[in-house]
């Protein structure tokens, strides 16, 4: 497996549309992993304190 180092170099290598598909996938994965994260969390009952905190519903 490639170090942190030399996948930095080979990106800054990159044609300027080659890095622009890298980021747009990157910031994607990026979300999709997110998404993943607050479902499980959710699903956990991690996030039920944001529906019965009644602070965040009355101000």
């Amino acid at each position: 497996m490639r170090t942190f180092e030399e996948i930095k170099i080979e990106i800054e290598a990159l044609p300027h549309i080659e890095y622009m598909k890298l980021m747009h996938w990157l910031s994607e994965h990026d979300w999709d992993m997110w998404d993943e994260e607050i479902e499980k969390d959710s699903a956990a009952g991690k996030l039920d304190f944001l529906i019965n905190d009644d602070s965040l519903i009355n101000g």
